[in-house]
């Protein structure tokens, strides 16, 4: 059974999310794995020798207070969307977010992350916001980033930019069998500039190859492949977008403001990263 793990900071954002966790979970028949981290404050012994350990103890014992009465309402809510078939466990850990997602995804063989992000004025927002880029480019599994307000809906439909390179093939094919467990579609799409260098040859292997899958090509000539995205987006009625974290150049090209501000305002979809390897 694949397992996914929801980082959780028990937020209106992140109990958004949680209905798009299950929903995820109940498609690929995969169980839940709530993740909340809390980071001890540093104080100096010196100045409290008598209660230094008093303070640790009651801090701790607060967060664990609070996971132990939230918990159940998360429970509350997969009972509403009748997901309550899903399994889930907890895990409360101390110390640095993006250190405990990395240890819990290694010690509990995690195959997806899926989080919320409160980034609704702009890219930059959406990915720098809430450790969003951290914690991207720290794992190396998919990550499903949920804008606070996106609402759960049926996936017919992901999209998915590619360059035509062997290992856009791989993560075409996860993305392919995810697309089957949902009963949706892929439309894949490249963006072909002036200063391509894909031949219509490797085009025309991977439809062949691909023949048989439930993907369609689109090859959209245009320099500016921000804008083609975004339209290639909304007039697919693109309900996921699946792209890969080409390392650097991933955050890089997405930081524009006219493009920021149109995916954000104007697409409001989930983004499935996905990680080259």
């Amino acid at each position: 059974m694949k397992k996914i793990l929801f980082p959780t900071d028990f937020s209106d954002t992140a109990q958004n999310a949680f209905v798009h966790a299950l929903e995820f979970a109940n498609h690929i028949n995969a169980e839940l794995l709530l993740l909340h981290t809390f980071e001890l404050p540093i104080y100096d012994s010196q100045f409290f020798p008598e209660n230094y350990g008093a303070i640790y103890n009651s801090i701790e014992l607060s967060q664990f207070n609070m996971f132990k009465d939230e918990v159940p309402k998360l429970r509350a809510i997969a009972k509403e969307q009748n997901l309550e078939n899903i399994q889930i466990q907890h895990r409360l850990m101390d110390g640095n977010l993006i250190y405990n997602i990395k240890k819990a995804i290694e010690e509990e063989h995690i195959d997806f992350v899926v989080m919320g992000t409160s980034g609704v004025s702009d890219w930059t927002t959406f990915f720098i916001g809430s450790n969003t880029e951290s914690i991207i480019s720290a794992v190396n599994v998919p990550v499903l980033c949920i804008p606070a307000e996106v609402r759960h809906q049926k996936i017919e439909i992901i999209g998915f930019t590619t360059r035509f390179r062997d290992k856009d093939k791989n993560e075409l094919i996860k993305v392919l069998k995810i697309a089957k467990q949902l009963k949706a579609q892929v439309k894949c799409l490249y963006v072909k500039t002036n200063d391509s260098d894909v031949k219509d040859e490797t085009i025309k292997e991977w439809a062949m190859e691909f023949s048989d899958e439930p993907v369609v090509f689109s090859i959209i000539p245009d320099d500016d492949v921000k804008e083609t995205v975004l339209d290639f987006v909304l007039y697919k009625e693109i309900d996921v977008l699946a792209v890969i974290a080409y390392k650097r150049n991933f955050f890089e090209s997405i930081m524009n403001p006219s493009f920021s501000k149109k995916i954000v305002k104007e697409v409001q979809i989930p983004i499935l990263i996905m990680h080259e390897h």
